[in-house]
């Protein structure tokens, strides 16, 4: 079974002591792909990188993860930056550099002639879902898989970005209508349905196609929503080094489980089963966050949490 995962690789700048600097390979799909590679499943990394520096840091590190690059389009543009900022919780927040860079330059023509002749499973998200063409190429391909294989969506939608929430609202109803798995956080539910319940907010997108939301909750877990009720998970109880890379982790745990079972989409019907991904993927995630950057855990790190 065959996981691809489409959006952006970018590296992250995130500060350190004396006004340092540390470059870690980054961008949330890029993320999740490097997750699902860490956790030994067959998957492959749709998007443009550079042939510059930074670029071959990225595909180093994808191949060091074990993800295939089959599917990545090579791009003379610069690396796309984004300048982190933590706060005092350890939480990101982003300022991004990419006009003129590689992330947006993924058409829909290059996107559809990289794609395995299989896919089982499609992950999208973030910044690949406003930055033009990008968002083009990732719809094209959503409509060109969504017969055969399970989708999963990660708006992980960063505000300052974004120029009009209506505009980008709409777009993501477009992509939702073929999605079967959307996972968001209350910040992004907050921003997508402002002053809404989250849970009113989570099943609003539901009407829009997927069957199931997954709501991350930071340290208390997260929560599954379905058309017909709501259910907690818990996370394990850790010291957070930072978020970065958190809830890409997430989902990368969740399609691990999903794959690793040998499960389809039929299977998101089965509710013991999707609350058994969802606590996997709460492990996943935690043990992300007692590392700096975005670190994701190999299998060997979660002995004991499986």
């Amino acid at each position: 079974m065959t996981i691809v995962v489409g959006g952006e690789a970018l590296i992250d700048l995130v500060p350190q002591a004396a006004g340092e600097l540390r470059a870690h390979a980054g961008g949330g799909p890029y993320t999740t792909a490097r997750t699902l590679g860490r956790l030994e499943q067959d998957v492959h990394y749709l998007g443009c990188i550079s042939d510059d520096g930074f670029g071959a840091r990225l595909r180093a590190q994808l191949i060091e993860d074990g993800v295939k690059l089959d599917t990545v389009v090579e791009t003379p543009l610069p690396t796309t930056l984004a300048l982190a900022e933590l706060d005092e919780r350890g939480a990101a927040t982003y300022r991004f550099y990419s006009e003129g860079t590689s992330a947006p330059a993924l058409e829909p023509d290059a996107a559809l002639a990289a794609l395995p002749e299989t896919v089982d499973f499609l992950h999208v998200g973030t910044l690949g879902l406003v930055m033009e063409p990008t968002a083009l190429a990732l719809q094209a391909v959503v409509e060109a898989v969504a017969e055969r294989a399970l989708i999963m969506v990660d708006p992980n939608c960063r505000p300052t970005f974004i120029p009009d929430r209506g505009t980008y609202r709409r777009s993501l109803a477009a992509t939702l209508r073929f999605a079967h798995v959307v996972k968001v956080s209350n910040d992004d539910l907050e921003y997508l349905e402002p002053g809404v319940d989250p849970i009113r907010a989570a099943r609003n997108l539901l009407e829009d196609g997927p069957r199931v939301a997954l709501v991350t909750l930071g340290g208390d877990g997260a929560m599954i929503v379905t058309a017909s009720g709501e259910t907690t998970v818990a996370a394990p109880r850790i010291e957070v080094v930072d978020t970065i890379g958190a809830g890409d982790s997430f989902g990368g745990g969740f399609l691990a489980y999903w794959q690793s079972k040998g499960l389809d989409r039929a299977a998101l019907e089965d509710a013991d089963t999707v609350r058994a991904a969802t606590t996997f993927a709460c492990v996943v995630a935690a043990r992300t966050c007692e590392r700096a950057g975005a670190d994701p855990p190999r299998w060997s790190d979660l002995d004991g949490d499986l």
